[in-house]
């Protein structure tokens, strides 16, 4: 219908222009204007079909593009990789070197480390007896986490040396606690009063009996009453009831006590 039309519009435009036209010119028109007018559609119809493929090219270029940005960023990420991952192996070489040296430091340590709660328990057995249990006990804590695989081994070294470190301080402190001590087949609830390692003696909790630990019999013996009032200075000193002052004690220090 629209084709008609057209070609009649154009026919009657040449009328009114003047044109003496005959039907077969008509004709003849019609199929030339036709004509062109189908050459018109098929250079639509191709310019469509360029456009198209200028499009699809133009995707295709766009995603050649992005693959080659894909591949660039992916060479630059597998090179960076194989860094890491030669970095990695070099760690992994150095941290076995390191095990290796800490299996042969345990295998060597070990041993050491039993032999110095050995020793430690022989020297709380041979010392003055004072705070005997819980020296005792702290050793046999010692002995227990030896055991113990849960225990890291620094850890138990650790607990080693704060046990000798503890050991050192009664060395240099004096201190005073409430025991029982039995003299003479009784016993006696006293004050015990320590002086470093010099010396433990006892006060009865009355005041009336003083004693001292001997070292050569390993026995707690009795002492005469002019060191009472020393003993009980001593008591208050270490209790932090009397400011330090110079007390007489029995300390032995020639093998003979006076």
């Amino acid at each position: 219908m629209g084709k008609q039309y057209q070609l009649s519009v154009i026919i009657v435009i040449l009328l009114l222009a003047g044109y003496n036209t005959s039907s077969a010119e008509i004709t003849s028109l019609e199929a030339a204007i036709e004509t062109k007018m189908q050459a018109q559609k098929d250079v639509v119809k191709s310019q469509a079909k360029v456009d198209k493929l200028v499009e699809q090219t133009a995707d295709m270029v766009e995603k050649y593009r992005d693959i080659i940005e894909k591949t660039d960023s992916l060479e630059t990420y597998n090179v960076q990789l194989s860094k890491l991952v030669k970095q990695q192996k070099v760690s992994l070489s150095s941290i076995k070197r390191q095990l290796d040296n800490v299996e042969e430091t345990q295998r060597s340590i070990v041993p050491f480390m039993i032999k110095m709660i050995d020793t430690l328990d022989k020297f709380v057995m041979l010392d003055l007896p004072f705070l005997t249990q819980e020296r005792q006990q702290r050793v046999a804590d010692l002995k227990t986490i030896m055991d113990r695989p849960d225990v890291s081994l620094p850890e138990k070294y650790r607990r080693i040396m704060e046990a000798y470190q503890i050991e050192m301080e009664y060395g240099r402190t004096i201190e005073t606690y409430t025991d029982a001590v039995k003299i003479d087949g009784q016993e006696y609830t006293v004050d015990i009063l320590r002086v470093g390692r010099l010396l433990i003696s006892f006060q009865s909790l009355d005041g009336e009996l003083s004693g001292l630990w001997n070292k050569e019999s390993n026995m707690w013996e009795k002492l005469s009453s002019e060191y009472d009032r020393s003993i009980k200075q001593g008591i208050q000193i270490a209790k932090k009831q009397a400011p330090p002052e110079l007390i007489k004690l029995p300390i032995d220090v020639t093998g003979k006590r006076k």
